[in-house]
């Protein structure tokens, strides 16, 4: 069945005799009909080519197998800028069909892409300890992807094509969701800094931020003057996906989940087994929700209230608020949040689990960038490892000056490497505080975000390439995210560096002889 959906400029009835005639004739839509008879004589009815057409009783009109047109300097019915459309309600219902059938296989792309990914993840955990090796497993998973998909490229591109595309949905997920794999260490803070002094903390803030400006300066220059000895010019960089924004209908699931599961977690405390886990959807909920609201603020609120510190502060709050009506204190909370236990884990370990696809993540990035690295590597290569080497070198030397205890210098070393690696880099040595690591890193990235392009505009790095490889050699991906979104020509460099710094730096302290070097800095 065909309705009339709008009132035409052009008025394309067809003559009786044709196939189309039965639902156009003005014999069927007798308004128009009538409307036509009575106002011929003061309307001009001319064809395609702008001949009149003679109306006569039998045929309406003796030209009518062909469109015409209907003027009238009056009419306000017969408007000069619309057509009749025909609308088929089986193809609305058709249309609505496919769109929920693609939703449901591109949710089931995810699903699958994405568990994938955590699956390989965990596997090649599980054969690195059980055969005792201290290199970070998802730094040896990705080169495995990279080499993989390497030789894909050149022997089967359409195969190295095809397996990007299946992973994307993960990727992006992965890129949507990454600040929130770092917030748990910045969550359970309290409990990692309770038993440091308050002279050592003011040691480790200067450390953290001095180094981040002097890491940030050393990576620049580098960058400048490697460019100016190879004169490369620039090409355009392969574009990036970007993840959607959160919807509302997102925000008011995650605030429903909080709510039950909050009031479920007072009422029963371990209705789910244990404290941690009934605790952890409205923990999860809360931190979520965080960094949805933290995203949504304006530009000016985020220089302020970043998205990771909405996201710690509401679960914190969280925490607190539970704490209090329970009657059990904030501490006890928190350790429920983080328990760092695969067989009771709360939500800050489901997010820290999300850590090494971070890692494995980087093999597809750098892929899909390889023209530019390969282009640009001398800068890219040069600035990253000089960078890298200055950051621990130079957190070890300034930490025996300031007179930290060096159990505290070491967890601070990779300072400027994303969580993921920083964590595998204390892992080689005896005595560091993981927490306190994964803290530094993540207030490292904070301040990155927030002032680099400030300082970048200060020190007058305006090459793209310069500015992204001095903010990811620094800030790695918080800083990453703050430049690249007001500077996405940068992106691409950020991106490498981002990944590059924490592939070298988890090399180079995998080497005996530099984590020999660096304890005997640190002293």
């Amino acid at each position: 069945m065909a309705t009339a959906s709008a009132i035409p400029q052009n008025l394309s009835l067809f003559h009786p005799n044709q196939y189309y005639s039965k639902a156009f004739t003005t014999k069927h839509f007798k308004p128009i009909r009538f409307l036509v008879k009575g106002i011929r004589s003061k309307l001009s009815v001319l064809d395609n080519n702008g001949v009149p057409i003679r109306y006569n009783r039998e045929n309406n009109f003796s030209k009518a197998s062909q469109p015409f047109t209907v003027l009238g300097p009056h009419s306000k019915f017969l408007h000069p800028t619309r057509r009749i459309t025909v609308q088929s309600l089986s193809s609305n219902s058709g249309v609505t069909s496919t769109s929920l059938q693609n939703k449901v296989i591109g949710l089931l792309h995810l699903l699958v892409s994405l568990g994938i990914i955590l699956a390989m993840d965990k596997l090649l955990k599980k054969a690195f300890v059980a055969a005792a090796i201290k290199f970070p497993s998802p730094l040896f998973g990705m080169f495995c992807i990279f080499t993989i998909l390497m030789a894909l490229d050149s022997t089967v591109p359409a195969a190295a094509t095809g397996l990007m595309n299946f992973f994307e949905p993960a990727l992006l997920f992965i890129q949507r969701w990454l600040p929130l794999f770092y917030v748990p260490s910045l969550v359970v803070l309290p409990l990692a800094v309770k038993d440091i002094p308050a002279t050592s903390g003011v040691k480790i803030c200067i450390i953290i931020v001095g180094g981040w400006l002097a890491s940030l300066a050393v990576a620049g220059y580098t960058a400048i003057a490697v460019r100016k000895m190879v004169n490369t010019d620039m090409i355009p960089a392969e574009p990036m996906s970007k993840p959607s924004p959160f919807s509302q209908l997102e925000i008011w699931a995650w605030s429903g989940i909080f709510v039950i599961s909050f009031i479920a977690a007072f009422w029963y405390p371990t209705v789910l087994g244990t404290s941690a886990r009934t605790c952890l959807p409205f923990l999860l909920a809360s931190t979520v929700l965080g960094y949805m609201v933290g995203s949504g603020l304006p530009s000016g609120l985020k220089k302020v209230f970043h998205p990771v510190i909405c996201c710690a502060l509401s679960a914190d709050l969280a925490a607190f608020a539970f704490g209090y009506f329970t009657r059990s204190g904030l501490n006890p909370v928190l350790g429920y949040y983080l328990t760092k236990a695969s067989s009771n884990p709360g939500a800050g370990d489901i997010l820290m689990g999300f850590l090494g696809s971070v890692i494995l993540s980087f093999a597809f990035s750098m892929f899909k960038q390889r023209k530019l690295v390969k282009r640009h590597a001398a800068e890219i290569f040069t600035s990253v490892i000089i960078s890298t080497l200055f950051s621990l070198y130079s957190t070890a030397l300034i930490g025996r000056l300031l007179a930290l205890e060096p159990s505290l210098t070491i967890s601070i070393l990779p300072r400027c490497i994303t969580v993921a690696l920083a964590l595998s880099i204390v892992s080689f040595f005896e005595g560091a505080n993981s927490s306190l690591t994964a803290a530094a890193v993540v207030v490292t990235g904070l301040i990155g975000a927030n002032f680099v392009q400030t300082v970048l505009d200060n020190l007058r790095f305006r090459d793209p390439i310069a500015r992204g490889i001095a903010t990811a050699s620094s800030a790695h991906g918080l800083g990453t995210a703050a430049l690249s979104a007001k500077e996405p020509e940068a992106l691409p460099f950020c991106a490498i560096a981002y990944g590059l710094t924490g592939i070298f730096g988890s090399l180079a302290c995998s080497i005996p002889a530099v984590r020999q070097s660096l304890l005997a800095v640190v002293g």
